[in-house]
């Protein structure tokens, strides 16, 4: 089953502890994820549930270039990574 997990920067603000879903699609493990985590998803997703400009979504380290309907398809060890972009000097 692919593991989502999430920058610990994002983790400093919201409850998002590594999790293990059943999905077959990037869509369906963050259903998944927003389901346990509703606070969550307005830290991810805009109110249309685009990808915030800030975030990031990345499986198997690529980054996904789709900003809204994460249909990429995931299989059973892949790795979901969200990070939040940081900037500042």
């Amino acid at each position: 089953m692919p593991k989502v997990s999430f920058t610990a920067n994002l983790r400093r603000h919201v409850d998002c502890p590594e999790q293990v879903v059943t999905a077959s699609t990037v869509a369906e493990a963050l259903e998944i994820v927003f389901a346990d985590h509703p606070r969550l998803k307005t830290y991810v997703l805009d109110e249309q549930g685009t990808l915030h400009r800030h975030m990031a979504i990345l499986v198997n380290g690529q980054a996904i270039r789709e900003r809204q309907h994460f249909a990429l398809p995931v299989a059973e060890d892949d790795e979901i990574f969200i990070m939040q972009a940081l900037s500042g000097g």
